[in-house]
């Protein structure tokens, strides 16, 4: 490596580190203290900052395209506020059924075409995605598992912003044990096609993190019962969902010829590069929270 390139990627890591460092409380703030309304609304700001990256990476080039992309994902959130909950739990079920058919197709993808066309399929696909996201959010923020332990943490925090703190962590701990697993062992690439970084051994380091994530939630939950592997169930099953969220766009990226979805934060690149994991992990963390409920009440 030229003397050039290492100062330029120690100032990336420099950049990429001091965003995280900023955005990092203030989105642990915005989880554990905001009000319900002002959590959906602080999650509709993040996604609809999303949607304008989301328009980009699908063909929408004019900036009153994108606009209108933008109003409309807008209009999609204001509506599903105003629903019945089980309107939006329903609509979350819908969005995991979609994911799961994406793991099903992006591992079937052995060749990736450029488009330069507006791209209608992933529009539509990143209003179900976006949507999907935020409502998930807001009812997990929401959830209050009855007899849990996560209600008592010294009145610090409820129980639904602590199992969104949870998802949140899970996530980027998942995403780091993937990094240091598949730096360590490397070996067979997860796709090749999609994302050339991923490698098998990397996965199974998240799946690690997972499992021991899955059994403190899961005794946090149902002390006593058998809680704690029904948890690591639905961590592992979040971990892999937020692999997939993260190939989905790299599948987006791919088709445009682009490396970032946007150049919003200093060495992150878009907003859309940071949350796409967790557009795929927390439609699944709710409904598997939600089925964990219903068996063990």
């Amino acid at each position: 490596m030229s003397g050039g390139n290492v100062v330029t990627a120690a100032g990336a890591l420099r950049a990429r580190t001091a965003t995280a460092f900023i955005l990092g409380p203030l989105v642990m703030a915005a989880v554990l203290w905001l009000p319900a309304p002002g959590f959906a609304a602080f999650i509709a700001m993040v996604t609809l900052v999303g949607a304008w990256e989301w328009s980009g990476l699908t063909g929408i080039a004019a900036r009153a395209g994108r606009a209108a992309y933008v109003i409309l994902v807008a209009v999609g959130l204001a509506s599903l506020w105003f629903a019945p909950p089980q309107w939006r739990l329903g609509l979350v079920a819908v969005g995991g059924a979609w994911w799961a058919i994406q793991s099903v197709l992006l591992a079937r993808v052995a060749r990736i075409e450029p488009r330069t066309a507006l791209d209608g399929a992933g529009a539509l696909s990143g209003l179900l995605v976006l949507c999907v996201a935020w409502a998930a959010l807001v009812e997990l923020h929401a959830f209050d598992p009855a007899g849990s332990a996560l209600g008592a943490l010294h009145g610090f925090v409820a129980a639904g912003p602590a199992l969104v703190l949870f998802l949140l962590l899970l996530i980027w701990f998942a995403d780091s044990a993937a990094y240091f697993a598949g730096r360590r062992w490397g070996g067979t690439k997860l796709a090749p096609v999609l994302s050339p970084g991923k490698t098998r051994a990397g996965v199974y380091g998240a799946l690690a993190l997972a499992g021991v994530g899955g059994l403190a939630l899961g005794y946090l939950l149902a002390p006593g019962s058998g809680g704690p592997w029904s948890a690591v169930l639905v961590c592992a099953v979040t971990v892999l969902m937020s692999v997939v969220g993260d190939l989905y766009e790299s599948l987006l990226k791919r088709r445009r010829g682009v490396k970032d979805s946007g150049q919003l934060l200093p060495g992150h690149g878009g907003l859309l590069d940071r949350i796409d994991s967790l557009t795929a992990a927390a439609p699944l963390f709710l409904l598997g929270l939600t089925l964990i409920a219903v068996v063990n009440p």
